[in-house]
């Protein structure tokens, strides 16, 4: 493997670059040191397809074995993908022997240069309790670049064709799950048939149900897993942890570390750090809370588990029902809010009507759910 670094990682790694030499594109990338809060960050781009690499928070230890680091990065990254294990270690075995050079010319360089603006632009998604930043890697290699021909490619999915090409077969199977989402609504019929890779985060599941719903990540949000015995304690309605029937809950999910500041009677944890498949399939109900003003309520059930699943991103197989739009006011202003819609003569209805265009209210559309899952 060919590693083409700036001045600033070469003087940080410490090493006399070698005289130039040649690999192959898919086997040769660029790298570049930024600092990223306080933390040195490296960023790797391939050179044939440009998907990216992101290691946060390098110390000294981490650059004497720079060599290790660098091939576990790239594997952490493939495997949160969801590729074949023996496709990874395929490619990996490629890549042993690593060379460090100079950056090659201005085009690889300013390639290199975008990837590293986007990795500030996404800067949210940075994850501090380990250097192999896997969800970073995968979000800023969905992002639409240009190729200097007057077009524009998604290196993720170049860099799917290229190790298909490389490996001579398909390069994803993984475990997935059927879930059937259901919005809790007292006079509508609103719900979503997903699939879902159970190596994704449930922070993953969060992003993937606000496309699936139409909804615009405008609050917070918290998850809860429930044990198949019944709750001893009788809950409202109302109560974020209350389900439907009446089944205890086990664990709480939540989003925002301020969340710790208001302990319950239920065990909480970070959802970013927690796997759909540490509690999926073992646990088959499941709801999902989004924003606890208007207090939206989801019930999860998991449906079928496909052993097999031979894509690496969510699919939305069916659903109907709209979604609410944002900041209607709970279910009541939902419901006044489809009354003044349903009547053109309404003095509202006219206002009422651009308000909800405004907050993202419409027909659901699968295809382009859809559309945007493919990139989750």
């Amino acid at each position: 493997m060919l590693i083409q670094c700036t001045k600033k990682l070469l003087d940080q790694f410490g090493i006399k670059p070698a005289t130039e030499e040649k690999e192959e594109p898919l086997f040769s990338w660029h790298a570049n040191l930024i600092t990223l809060n306080r933390r040195k960050t490296i960023v790797l781009v391939n050179d044939q397809n440009r998907y990216v690499v992101v290691l946060h928070g390098l110390k000294a230890k981490d650059f004497k074995n720079l060599d290790r680091v660098l091939l576990q990065g790239i594997r952490e990254t493939f495997m949160e993908e969801g590729m074949k294990d023996e496709v990874i270690e395929k490619f990996l075995s490629q890549s042993n022997e690593i060379s460090y050079t100079k950056t090659k010319d201005r085009t690889s360089v300013a390639r290199m240069n975008k990837a590293c603006e986007n990795v500030y632009f996404f800067e949210e998604l940075l994850e501090n309790d380990s250097i192999f930043n896997t969800r970073m890697s995968m979000r800023v290699s969905r992002f639409l670049v240009g190729n200097g021909k007057n077009d524009y490619i998604l290196p993720n999915e170049e860099m799917y064709k290229d190790l298909e090409e490389f490996a001579g077969e398909p390069i994803f199977m993984t475990k997935a799950v059927q879930l059937k989402v259901t919005l809790r609504l007292e006079k509508s019929n609103t719900w979503r048939r997903i699939l879902v890779p159970i190596n994704r985060t449930f922070n993953h599941l969060h992003d993937i149900l606000q496309i699936a719903f139409g909804w615009r990540n405008y609050h917070l949000h918290e998850f809860y897993i429930y044990d198949n015995a019944l709750s001893k304690q009788v809950l409202s309605p109302n109560h974020s942890a209350y389900h439907k029937d009446g089944l205890k809950p086990m664990v709480n999910l939540v989003s925002h570390e301020e969340a710790f500041s208001y302990p319950n009677d239920v065990e909480m944890k970070l959802d970013t750090d927690i796997k759909l498949s540490e509690y999926i399939p073992a646990y088959k109900r499941l709801k999902y809370n989004y924003d606890f003003g208007d207090n939206w309520q989801h019930d999860i059930e998991v449906e079928e588990v496909i052993d097999n699943y031979d894509a690496n991103y969510p699919v939305c197989l069916e659903g109907g029902g709209n979604t609410p739009p944002e900041d209607v006011g709970g279910t009541y202003g939902f419901e006044e809010f489809l009354k003044i819609l349903a009547d053109p003569m309404h003095p509202e209805h006219k206002h009422m009507v651009e308000w909800g265009r405004m907050q993202g209210y419409k027909e659901f559309d699968i295809k382009g759910v859809n559309r945007d899952l493919k990139n989750k």
